[in-house]
């Protein structure tokens, strides 16, 4: 089964922020819990984490895109 992963919500008044770096690759088997992505907003950096185990399928983000809070960003095959 495939799950896409959305842009969760960093912060109270965040609604997008730019993808500073792709932590994994397709097909790569990720645990819950590790970091997916970085995002950064005006004040911070924060790293996405992986809500479920399971394997890379497409990776919808890349470096420096602008990323608005519920977009898709990965898509993980459990």
């Amino acid at each position: 089964m495939r799950s896409t992963l959305k842009m969760p919500k960093v912060g109270d008044a965040v609604d997008e922020v730019v993808i500073s770096e792709i932590q994994v690759q397709k097909g790569a088997a990720v645990s819950e819990g590790q970091t997916l992505f970085v995002v950064e907003t005006d004040k911070t950096t924060v790293e996405v984490p992986a809500p479920f185990a399971g394997t890379v399928a497409e990776i919808l983000i890349a470096a420096g895109d602008d990323v608005k809070t519920g977009a898709p960003t990965i898509v993980l095959e459990v």
